[in-house]
């Protein structure tokens, strides 16, 4: 049994705290946030002790883990902090805007040694895991071309705004496309050429972009909307014997025979927003909090989230 704590209590943090509910191999002692009403809601779901400071929280308890899910700008001082007290962590995505931020961060692992990984959720993802599957197998033949979509509204709910905050967040780039390029990165590797275009303008963010590799080429678009826009995320990859499409929950595979089946299950109607992010309901949050308790206590290295495919990440998106 591993005792966790969770570093920041907004968005992204209820669909942690799920997670690590459903983990029987760790509970939640401890959860802190600056804004001691944030905190109400998972310290009656996990019957956690509360603090509004980091400090004192690592000071008095014992943790093995702790989970970061603070602002991007913030993910590398207190991960680095952390580790050099001793502590496992599970970091939200991205490591940070720098690569010196995820150099930092890996140094300190290794130094103390300890596990860190940064919680990349697609590459855990069942449907993008049934379709680096295909893709591995090569059960439609080699990939021709593919798109990936990620939009949804400015998200105005952010504590101080930080998200709307390019030095802090790094806007679409580091909050949404990430997830695309990422778990692009992990199945084909790192593109020959990159190519893109960007739009912004009073909050709003879009960036289309080409990615070319040997044979094949991948379009990403992701945007946030200045409107009450809802989150979806979708993908289209074409193979010479068929097309496998990821949209509004469900992933269909067209065969060339005239044939279509669904090989994942969909999202029921009404789903979409119980976690209040708009986020599809999805086990991959469960399953990368349960891949990171399994490396810590089997000691093994968090190879399904390597320290080179991250960099490769933060150059791509440094170029945007």
């Amino acid at each position: 049994m591993v005792n966790v704590g969770i570093l920041g209590l907004g968005g992204i943090s209820q669909a942690h705290v799920s997670g690590w509910l459903n983990t029987k191999e760790a509970r939640v002692v401890a959860v802190c946030d600056i804004r001691p009403q944030q905190l109400t809601r998972p310290v009656e779901q996990t019957g956690a002790t509360a603090y509004t400071d980091f400090d004192t929280m690592m000071a008095k308890e014992k943790l093995d883990i702790l989970d970061i899910c603070l602002p991007t700008y913030l993910h590398s001082e207190y991960a680095v902090k952390a580790m050099d007290k001793g502590c496992h962590v599970l970091c939200e995505k991205p490591a940070g805007l720098t690569l010196s931020d995820l150099t930092q961060e890996y140094e300190a692992a290794r130094r103390n040694g300890v596990h860190f990984m940064i919680a990349q959720v697609l590459r855990f993802w069942p449907e993008y895991l049934a379709l680096k599957d295909i893709v591995a197998k090569g059960t439609l033949g080699r990939v021709l071309s593919g798109h990936m979509s990620r939009l949804s509204g400015i998200p105005v709910w952010s504590w101080d705004n930080w998200m709307k905050d390019k030095g802090r967040s790094g806007l679409v780039p580091f909050d949404l496309h990430i997830h695309d390029i990422d778990f692009m990165v992990s199945v084909f590797g790192a593109p020959k050429t990159v190519k893109s275009r960007r739009a912004s303008s009073q909050g709003q963010d879009a960036v289309h972009a080409l990615y070319e590799y040997d044979g094949f080429f991948i379009t990403c678009d992701s945007a946030w909307y200045n409107c009450d826009y809802p989150f979806a995320a979708s993908f289209r990859f074409q193979f010479e014997k068929g097309v496998v499409e990821y949209a509004g929950g469900t992933l269909h595979v067209y065969e060339e025979d005239g044939t279509s089946r669904v090989i994942t299950p969909g999202i029921e109607n009404g789903e979409a927003h119980k976690n209040g992010l708009g986020l599809p309901s999805s086990s991959g949050y469960e399953n990368e909090i349960k891949y990171f308790v399994h490396c810590v206590l089997e000691n093994q290295p968090t190879s399904r989230v390597p320290e080179e495919e991250l960099k490769t990440v933060l150059s791509i998106l440094r170029q945007l």
